[in-house]
């Protein structure tokens, strides 16, 4: 299976509109991947929250037109990354899109975990209630996004829906980058599972980006890492290699904790 990440850059220079054009021409030319994955807030930038409510969408608005159309056009399974959605109720969301290679949506996933404490996306934006996955020829996806990376218990419940590789979108700060790699390789290890992370490149509001998305196998193995810079990493993966990794090394068959409520006999 051939996945390309699109690190993309966020310019405060570049418009947002403009920024849309951009992505959809470089998903276009992945035409040949099996999948393609944007980061978390591309459009704005995770940390331009002064920018939030002046560039809130609704849910089948400007980004999730384009990014359908370019789907359906580059003939790929499309992890459109994420965009600030204003609900109808007006409350506003950190939602995710994936589309099928015919332009279809086929899901959509609104961050649980809102980064921020007290400012920021954490009082701005609403909590999603729901895990999803996404079942693709080859693989089941669980879609995660940034901080929620920082929740094991999260792609625990993911793989017990089913979930063999797990997406995570981004927009991570250089700061803590360390953290990044590793609680990726970690979610990867715990869960038996590939882990596909993708963030941004550039500044947003002066915070530094990450960049360095990363593919990380069911052993905890980095197959691909990127630089700093805006750029397209795409990586081969196979997989079976979690069916296979789970029945030679069985750990998911130990879990003793949270298979069952306290004091049911289940």
């Amino acid at each position: 299976m051939l996945a390309s990440l699109i690190q993309i850059a966020v310019d405060p220079d570049e418009s947002v509109n403009s920024r849309r054009e951009r992505a959809a021409s470089l998903v276009a030319a992945q035409r040949g991947a099996d999948l393609v994955i944007l980061p978390e807030l591309w459009p704005v930038g995770a940390f331009a929250y002064t920018a939030f409510e002046d560039e809130a969408e609704p849910f089948q608005g400007p980004t999730h037109d384009i990014m359908a159309k370019t789907a359906a056009d580059a003939g790929v399974w499309l992890h459109a990354g994420s965009f600030v959605e204003r609900a109808d109720d007006g409350s506003l969301y950190n939602t995710t899109l994936v589309f099928t290679p015919e332009g279809e949506r086929a899901a959509a996933y609104r961050k649980i975990h809102r980064f921020g404490f007290d400012k920021g996306e954490a009082v701005m934006m609403g909590a999603g209630e729901a895990l999803v996955t996404v079942t693709l020829p080859q693989t089941t996806l669980g879609l995660a996004t940034c901080y929620d990376l920082r929740f094991p218990e999260m792609f625990r419940g993911l793989v017990d829906a089913g979930a063999q590789t797990l997406i995570v979108s981004a927009g991570w700060p250089e700061s803590r980058r360390s953290h990044w790699t590793l609680l990726a390789q970690a979610r990867a290890v715990e869960n038996q599972s590939y882990v596909l992370a993708v963030g941004t490149a550039g500044t947003h509001a002066g915070i530094q980006q990450a960049g360095h998305s990363i593919v990380v196998d069911p052993w905890g193995e980095v197959l691909a890492e990127a630089g700093a810079d805006e750029e397209v990493l795409s990586v081969e993966f196979d997989p079976s290699k979690v069916a296979v990794t789970r029945e030679q090394f069985p750990a998911l068959k130990d879990r003793r904790l949270g298979l069952a409520p306290p004091g049911t006999g289940k």
